[in-house]
């Protein structure tokens, strides 16, 4: 199992998504990523769990969660 690079916080993960992926943080974006790893069982959810395992999975579901709460409180702002 490959060690999760330094994401141990959100916000080391959303440098690594935002800065270094250079991937925007949408509502939409968000969501999806949400949908897709909701199902632990599905095979993009078995392959990163087989990857990062399951921890950082967990991790990074409720990373998105976070993400998904920050721009929904960003809307009514």
């Amino acid at each position: 199992m490959a060690e999760p690079l330094t994401l141990r916080s959100y916000r080391d993960w959303k440098h690594c998504i935002t800065e270094l992926c250079r991937i925007p943080l949408t509502l939409s974006y968000v969501e999806g990523r949400i949908a897709a790893l909701g199902d632990s069982g599905a095979y993009e959810a078995q392959r990163f769990i087989q990857t990062w395992g399951e921890a950082h999975f967990d991790r990074v579901k409720g990373w998105f969660v976070q993400a998904r709460e920050e721009l929904k409180a960003g809307e009514g702002a």
